[in-house]
């Protein structure tokens, strides 16, 4: 099965696109611009800082994965394997990330978990595949296959700051849940993805008062 993957060329002409058929996201586009493809490398170490990235500050969780980064160099599964739970939370990886961790190397150590095998899977077949694994569950595959696999039409579940976005850009008296969120999200396909990159294009920007 053969996806088409996201681009910068593509995002742009893609954002054209939504913006034309969407006010809401016509506005953040005049105003903000394309915003980054922010791509990772489709590769165990990602999914590790994804996991890490869950339910805490981005600055706290890139501080945990550059200090295992230090520790062992090239982060591979039979690295994260040698580490014990001492040397893990040396690195600042709580109880319950340190289990995470490790399960995710042990799959993809013993295959069950083949990382390349999911470019020819369908979304869905990638993300089920995926949150086999203890600890990755609907956010942090979703985060994977919309970063590092660049996939065009995933739609991160349960991310707050897309919650967030969205009640600023609307003026909302609360955020929309993440049932919600999705519902609303089901007018941007085949591209929820570039629309998530488009309101976090804009929560970032109109947080920080300047384009980053």
């Amino acid at each position: 099965m053969k996806i088409e993957k996201l681009n910068e060329k593509k995002l742009a002409e893609i954002c054209k696109k939504l913006a034309a058929a969407d006010s809401d996201l016509e506005n953040i586009f005049r105003t903000y611009g394309t915003p980054p493809l922010w791509k990772r490398e489709a590769s165990f170490a990602t999914l590790v800082h994804i996991i890490l990235e869950q339910q805490v500050s981005l600055a706290s969780a890139l501080a945990a994965f550059k200090r295992l980064e230090e520790r062992l160099g090239e982060i591979t599964p039979e690295g994260v394997l040698s580490l014990s739970d001492a040397e893990l939370k040396a690195c600042y990886f709580s109880r319950q990330k340190t289990v995470y961790a490790r399960e995710l190397a042990a799959a993809v150590a013993g295959g069950r978990l083949e990382l390349e095998s999911l470019e020819t899977l369908s979304d869905r077949e990638a993300k089920d595949e995926l949150k086999k694994i203890k600890g990755i569950g609907d956010w942090t595959a979703d985060i994977y296959l919309l970063m590092a696999m660049l996939r065009p039409d995933v739609m991160p579940r349960g991310d707050l700051a897309l919650h967030a976005a969205w009640k600023k850009l609307k003026n909302l008296e609360r955020a929309p849940s993440s049932d919600e969120f999705q519902t609303l999200a089901e007018r941007w396909r085949p591209f929820r993805a570039v629309a998530a990159r488009l309101l976090w294009h804009f929560y970032l920007s109109s947080r920080n008062g300047s384009v980053k």
